[in-house]
């Protein structure tokens, strides 16, 4: 007999939309083991909705990035880690859109790399989803060249309120989480994130179908999304920067600027927690990582950059409760889920 589990589901409005990390009221409160079906818009609104729509037209700063929450989970305190694991994350449209921003980009001067050339021209591509083949279609704007990428879902944003009482903007990253553009906040992922207020007050965003490494353009093939996940608390762990893990690896975010402070908090972090999970000594996790890691540049456009170390679990010492354990207690509630639904 299928366990059944309740899934709440929460579409909220466009004036419940959450525009910054911290200084907002909850949108609900949950428990931990509660189980959430949350619709997020796209980066935009879902205003550029056509190659005619430009990003200056439609679009007002500093209101991108709409966070759907935030979410007050009882019992997080500060002092705790938040874990939430993303069950499954699916495209809520049939169609995404990237674009090009002045003064926005790695490869364009920005307001923090100032030249005196002219901004790149702003433009829009639309892509169309093609569930059949599980990609989407890029199609160039200047001749008839196409080609089709992995539709590869997850969240560009995904955080929690910021220590000492601080408001934050929804396109920075830090350690608090927020717009750190990894790739591997897909389903199946859990992040752990350090509980700064009383309800950690999480909230996430800024889908994106797929991405190349870094966010080169500072966009990304944006799109709404249909995420289902669920959260745990763990108490009297303290997670300085976000932690993520996979039934493969073990990850750490870190983000700055410049990009190799961003490389070293992430690699700092996660030699710290192996060598405190394992009981092996900081020197040896040193050279372990040193060996293991594989790095992934995750955005070099945002505010601050991020680099995400991610240590394969096949080379660490095996039968480890990573962080209680709570990776392993969600995967089964999230297969218990994943069941029910699609006995329906």
């Amino acid at each position: 007999m299928i366990e059944t589990i309740e899934v709440k589901r929460i579409v909220p409005t466009e004036k419940q939309y959450a525009w910054t990390f911290g200084g907002v009221a909850p949108l609900a409160r949950i428990k931990p083991g509660e189980v959430l079906d949350l619709y997020t818009e796209d980066c935009f609104g879902g205003k550029v909705r056509s190659e005619k729509d430009l990003f200056s037209k439609v679009c007002e700063y500093p209101y991108v990035n709409p966070q759907t929450g935030p979410f007050y989970v009882e019992g997080a305190e500060p002092g705790d880690t938040l874990a939430i694991h993303l069950i499954d994350v699916q495209p809520a449209r049939d169609w995404a859109a990237s674009v090009t921003v002045s003064l926005f980009g790695a490869l364009t001067g920005t307001h923090y790399t100032q030249t005196l050339q002219d901004p790149l021209p702003e433009r829009t591509w639309i892509y169309k989803v093609d569930r059949a083949s599980n990609s989407v279609r890029f199609q160039a704007l200047d001749s008839n060249y196409g080609t089709s990428f992995p539709l590869e879902p997850f969240h560009g944003t995904i955080g929690v309120a910021p220590a000492a009482y601080e408001v934050r903007n929804v396109l920075v990253p830090e350690a608090f989480g927020g717009n750190m553009d990894t790739p591997e906040a897909k389903a199946g992922a859990t992040i752990y994130l350090g509980v700064n207020v009383p309800g950690a007050l999480f909230s996430l965003g800024d889908g994106h179908y797929t991405m190349g490494e870094g966010e080169t353009c500072g966009v990304a093939v944006e799109g709404a999304m249909n995420t289902v996940l669920t959260v745990e608390v763990v108490k009297g762990v303290v997670s300085e920067w976000p932690r993520l893990e996979s039934d493969d690896a073990l990850m750490v975010a870190g983000s700055y600027r410049p990009l190799e402070d961003a490389f070293r908090i992430a690699h700092t972090q996660i030699i710290n927690w192996i060598a405190k999970d394992t009981g092996l000594s900081i020197m040896d996790t040193y050279q372990l990582v040193s060996q293991a890691a594989r790095s992934r540049i995750a955005n070099v456009c945002d505010a601050n950059y991020t680099v995400v170390a991610k240590v394969p679990k096949q080379f660490l010492p095996k039968d480890i409760p990573w962080m209680a354990g709570v990776h392993d207690k969600m995967r089964a509630r999230a297969k218990a889920v994943m069941s029910t639904r699609q006995s329906r």
